[in-house]
């Protein structure tokens, strides 16, 4: 009986600096990087632009998205390489989702008040 194929999120955070035909090129490189190993894109959620936690390279917005794939593991050290040298990507995190973990949101999650640029309107 076949395994089922490993399931992993991949978390982008793109400079919000950067244009938008950049970032778009980032994550068509990303999806065909995907499917030239034989994997597949699962989930492509934009969700937009977020304050980030901490400054990034004096950057305190980043364009998130979050993708989930299938994939041989040589298609991650591929990722990893491309994603670590793009001048676009800000930070990236590909986790393996382990079985039985629930499904990813349909939306984003909430923009945390607090966070680093976001002001409460009450203060």
């Amino acid at each position: 009986m076949p395994s089922e194929p490993t399931l992993y999120d991949l978390v982008l955070l793109l400079s919000a600096k950067s244009d938008q035909a950049a970032r778009a090129k980032v994550l068509a490189d990303v999806e065909a990087a995907i499917t030239t190993a034989g994997g597949s894109v699962e989930r492509n959620q934009e969700w937009g632009q977020r304050p980030t936690a901490f400054p990034i390279d004096h950057q305190s917005e980043a364009e998130y998205h979050l993708l989930q794939f299938t994939g041989p593991t040589a298609l991650l050290e591929d990722l990893q390489h491309n994603l670590s040298i793009s001048d676009d990507v800000l930070r990236f995190r590909i986790i393996k989702v382990l079985r039985g973990t629930p499904p990813a949101p349909d939306a984003a999650p909430p923009v945390i008040v607090g966070a680093a640029g976001v002001s409460d309107d009450n203060e």
